[in-house]
């Protein structure tokens, strides 16, 4: 048995371990890296460890400890409320807020937006009797939508690996064709699960998200004692809790919202650094605000080893040879388009269980040979992957997916909603890849 077959087989262990059992995968990429390339390849530590990407790490920690500052600051919650007044009574449009509000977060570069909107999404949808599976896929599709933009840890990870492997980039087609695909698919769930029931309802504009999704206290107030006001709509009527105080504008949350805003125009127009100009702003607001408590712990820690342990294993794939003998089969195949089928739905089906990103850094060098043919295009290619790896998202064995299942308010039947979602995602696990395949490479407009 070969290097590159050892390789694949250690890559395939480690996707099995970390998918059934509580083991990061990036730990797992590591001791893999240093196993195979000093144990098997003869590579020295300093040679396993130069495919460490110092420059996602700091990307990582930069926009999850600024996003972390910017939730505890209050910021965030500001966003969401302007976002929710926007309603304006209008209960129809609700859920393409929350869909604009986790798109926004997505692609402002915060990674886990779905775990800020979805306690705020959820609660909201049962007090005003949206559908709960039709609120809660608005959300991670409305995430999804943004996942890919420049500023993000999944764009910039995904253009960074195309740069690193020798493929054209264009970032622009690669944020835009996720966030069309993500739009198009709600708007279909919208029409599927109910959303034309919610026209001619309306709402209290200043009615917020209840802090308690339990039922509606006896006496006509809401659970936190304030006045029940009403949803109206024709002959029906129900009712819903008070709003939370309208947000106050501070100094720390002027001071994030210009950073946020200053990150992403210098990124976009002047090819500035992410993760330092994040790092940056973090810094300033710790200064401005000395004596808030800080959360450096809230930094996304996992996913920065889950990241750089994957991307450091891919470096020992590559020396393995294991991208080039698994390219040369799909290139085998001989037809380019049923190659690049296969490729979105292995993406696909493996996502599903795994993480998203993890599953694209592996399969963007897998494709290398196979796009270096011309036959198809690169950008489309992995645009295409982008779509197929996150779509899949939905699954309640997914982070986003499983976000939503945890926020179910406690008053539903969590074992009812499950099987809605399961049923949801198995569907988008099916029609996803293809879907992807069918717009951003069958065509060849990319």
């Amino acid at each position: 048995m070969g290097p590159e077959i050892i390789a694949i087989a250690v890559l395939v262990v480690m996707f099995v371990i970390a998918t059934t059992m509580p083991v990061n995968l990036g730990a797992l990429g590591f001791l893999a890296a240093a196993g195979v390339g000093i144990g098997l390849l003869g590579l020295s530590l300093d040679d396993v460890l130069a495919g460490f990407p110092g420059d996602l790490f700091l990307l990582l920690v930069g926009l999850t400890y600024l996003f972390a500052l910017a939730t505890a600051n209050g910021t965030v919650d500001l966003l969401v409320h302007w976002a929710m007044r926007a309603v304006r009574g209008r209960l129809v449009l609700a859920p393409f807020v929350f869909f604009a509000i986790s798109c926004g977060l997505s692609a402002l570069g915060a990674l886990f937006a779905v775990a800020i909107v979805a306690p705020l999404a959820m609660p909201f949808a049962r007090r005003y009797g949206i559908n709960l599976l039709l609120m809660g896929m608005m959300v991670v599709h409305g995430a999804l939508g943004g996942a890919f933009s420049p500023i993000t840890v999944y764009g910039a990870f995904v253009n960074s690996t195309m740069a690193t492997v020798g493929l054209p980039s264009d970032p622009v087609a690669l944020f835009l064709t996720p966030l069309v695909v993500n739009v198009v698919i709600g708007v279909g769930i919208f029409l599927v699960l109910g959303g034309r029931s919610l026209l001619g309802r309306t709402v209290d504009p200043a009615a917020g998200v209840p802090a308690d999704p339990a039922a509606p206290a006896t006496d006509g107030t809401a659970p936190g004692g304030a006045a029940t006001p009403t949803v109206t709509g024709g002959a029906t009527t129900a009712t819903a809790t008070a709003a939370p105080p309208v947000g106050r504008v501070g100094p720390e949350q002027v001071i994030t919202l210009a950073g946020i805003a200053l990150m992403a125009v210098g990124a976009a127009a002047f090819g500035w650094d992410v993760g330092i100009v994040a790092l940056a702003v973090a810094v300033v607001l710790r200064l401005v605000a000395p004596r808030r408590p800080d959360v450096v712990g809230k930094i996304s820690w996992g996913t920065v080893l889950l990241i750089c342990g994957v991307v450091t294993y891919v470096g020992v794939l590559l020396e393995a040879g294991a991208v080039d003998l698994v390219s040369s089969g799909i290139s085998g195949i001989g037809a380019p388009l049923l190659a690049a089928l296969l490729l979105c739905y292995v993406g696909g089906v493996l996502s599903a269980f795994a993480s998203s990103v993890a599953i694209l850094g592996v399969a963007i060098p897998l494709a290398l040979p196979f796009l270096q043919q011309g036959e198809v295009s690169a950008v489309g290619m992995v645009a295409a992957l982008a779509v197929a790896a996150t779509v899949v998202d939905v699954s309640p064995f997914s982070t986003n997916g499983a976000l939503i299942l945890a926020n179910a308010p406690a008053d539903v039947d969590r074992d009812r909603f499950y099987r809605q979602m399961l049923a949801y995602a198995g569907v988008v696990v099916l029609v996803g890849p293809f879907l992807a395949w069918a717009l951003l490479v069958l065509p060849g407009v990319l």
